[in-house]
């Protein structure tokens, strides 16, 4: 006797309810039909949904999106990892950017989430040895998201990129678990040389819009960068640091800073 089918939507609360906005979405705004439909609704996994949104935001001339939606596919089937990432920050963009009301916006409009999916994919095919196809991904997810970030770079989950305008991640930069930061932050080298030279982020650090995150350095787990600072030496673990160099002002100021987003200096000055 056959086993009986389970809709997906009936074990993943996650999955069920995206697909509950989606159809709430289309009765509040027929003329969107046609997208949440073909980006959601025709669905019956995240995984799905998320290789049709990356093939069709990254497709060209230069290869279909057919293509890209097998390689993505293949990413999410052999690396279930990959779908637990895409969950956890998913609800971290919802949890922490206060624009977010609902589940499918980041899948649907937010480029940051979209373009930390992709970069998965990349860093997935930069780990099995597809080295040029991952690089395809990498200047693709520059070109649309204006994000360019390095697929042999090791991102963790639970990351929140919000606005997510002119990103940069170098090669050997490392970014922990349950990481947030705005627009313009770079993790860059500070040289021309070719080995271990890019930060390295804790757990639950925040950087702020506008700052550099410079050299082989280490930042501390629950950090504050201040907008605008420029970071040239560690940081311990729950400081804030701020300016340019910048310097250590105060603590964190919480144990979770990049989850309250917390941006306010108020009395961390010495």
């Amino acid at each position: 006797m056959a086993e009986p089918q389970v809709h997906l939507t009936e074990v993943d609360p996650v999955w069920r309810r995206i697909c509950e906005e989606a159809e709430v979405a289309v009765q509040d705004e027929p003329l969107l039909g046609g997208l949440v439909h073909s980006s959601l609704l025709h669905h019956k996994s995240l995984s799905s949904a998320l290789a049709y949104r990356i093939s069709l935001k990254l497709a060209s001339a230069e290869m279909s999106e057919q293509i890209l939606r097998e390689i993505a596919d293949e990413a999410f089937s052999a690396s279930p990892e990959l779908v637990v990432s895409a969950r956890t920050d998913l609800v971290a963009v919802y949890e922490r950017d206060a624009a977010c009301h609902r589940l499918i916006q980041p899948i649907l409009y937010f480029k940051g989430f979209q373009a930390i999916q992709a970069y998965r994919v990349g860093h997935w095919l930069w780990k099995n040895g597809r080295h040029d196809l991952a690089y395809f991904i990498q200047m693709r997810v520059s070109e649309v998201f204006g994000i360019d970030i390095h697929p042999a770079a090791q991102i963790g989950r639970g990351i929140m990129i919000d606005h997510a305008h002119s990103i940069v991640i170098g090669e050997t930069a490392v970014v922990g678990d349950n990481v947030s930061m705005l627009h313009s932050v770079t993790l860059g080298g500070t040289g021309k040389e070719d080995d271990d030279r890019h930060p390295k982020i804790g757990n639950g650090v925040l950087i702020g819009a506008g700052a550099k995150v410079l050299g082989n350095i280490t930042v501390g787990h629950c950090s504050r960068i201040a907008a605008g600072s420029v970071v040239l030496q560690d940081i311990p673990p729950m400081k804030t640091v701020a300016g340019v160099p910048a310097r250590i002002v105060g603590e964190a100021g919480c144990s979770q800073p990049s989850v309250t987003m917390d941006q306010l200096l108020r009395d961390n000055f010495q």
